[in-house]
């Protein structure tokens, strides 16, 4: 029996974790990727809960950088990064609702090596930036290609292969009247750059817009703790989704769920302020759905939670709060 059986997707989804059809998101079906969330983009496909997507996705740069002698700052024009599929619209799908994303497979496309990573001027997490200036020079740019395949791992040089650990980047539904840029995460999903957001993880959003309108891409072929440079191992994809829909449950913002743990994300600067988000909403998920009392639930977190950094380099920054099902109860 799967765990899937027992998640919120299961025991409350529509579809209760059951497949229907399965959509082929293509980059001819897609046509022109987005750049930004929101209401107004005609929807490119719409699809039923428990319907499966398997989307053609660019992989941060949208290609242009081909090669190590490559020029970030020649080649990227801000803030076109991050190109997205969708808007994917999913049936019945109305304000307070939850949608329900459960990532089933991440794998590469393209020819190798399909993974890149750069350093940019004026981006990255131990660099002078544009909100954060300061005198000295930016740092050279680089860029480093690397071989990233299931079997073999991501290909970082000769003396280190490190293991292949996919996810999605950036992620999420429209908000109800903003278009903002999918270089940013909030209540909304979006650039999370959430390692956990993997293949395995049912990821929650808050429905805020009719149809949901469902964005996804920027997948990455592993990454560390806060994105230290700015830049993953950024991966062309084949991004395997399955979507269903949770009716009345109205969450603030994005929750995650695996086999092992539960979690809630929270994005925002300065960086406690995403932790006081992502804490203050597990402590009131296990009020609301696991009967624990306010107190308790805090004493609980402040002993046993846990705390993920997705990005330390965005506008806002990510961390996710988690805790083990099986310190629960």
């Amino acid at each position: 029996m799967s765990w899937i059986e027992h998640s919120y997707m299961g025991r409350k989804g529509v579809a209760r974790g059951r497949r229907g059809a399965t959509h082929e998101l293509t980059e001819a079906v897609q046509g022109e990727y987005r750049y930004v969330y929101g209401p107004y983009a005609a929807p490119v496909l719409r699809i039923r809960p428990g319907d499966v997507v398997v989307a053609e996705t660019h992989d941060a740069f949208e290609g242009k950088i081909r090669s190590e002698s490559d020029s970030p700052s020649a080649l990227l024009k801000m803030p076109f990064l991050n190109p997205q599929n969708g808007p994917i619209a999913v049936e019945g799908a109305e304000k307070g609702d939850a949608l329900a994303v459960h990532i089933l497979s991440i794998l590469p496309r393209g020819p190798q090596p399909v993974g890149t990573t750069a350093l940019i001027p004026e981006f990255g997490g131990l660099v002078a930036t544009g909100t954060t200036a300061m005198l000295n020079k930016p740092l050279p740019e680089r860029v480093k290609k690397m071989v990233v395949t299931p079997e073999g791992g991501v290909v970082f040089s000769d003396r280190v292969t490190l293991p292949y650990e996919p996810f999605i980047g950036t992620l999420g539904v429209s908000p109800e009247i903003e278009a903002v840029s999918s270089l940013q995460p909030d209540y909304w999903g979006g650039n999370m750059d959430l390692p956990d957001v993997a293949p395995g993880a049912v990821v929650y959003f808050p429905v805020h817009h009719k149809e949901a309108f469902l964005y996804l891409g920027d997948c990455h072929g592993r990454q560390g703790d806060g994105e230290l440079c700015g830049v993953a191992v950024e991966i062309p994809a084949y991004a395997t989704v399955q979507v269903d829909l949770i009716k009345g449950w109205s969450i603030p913002g994005v929750r995650l769920e695996t086999e092992e743990f539960i979690m809630s994300v929270g994005s925002a600067r300065p960086m406690e302020d995403a932790a006081r988000i992502a804490y203050r909403d597990l402590i009131r998920w296990l009020v609301d759905d696991y009967g624990y009392e306010e107190s308790e639930a805090y004493f609980l977190c402040t002993q046993a939670g846990k705390m993920r950094v997705g990005n330390m380099v965005d506008p806002k920054y990510t961390l996710g709060a988690l805790l083990l099902k099986s310190w629960i109860g």
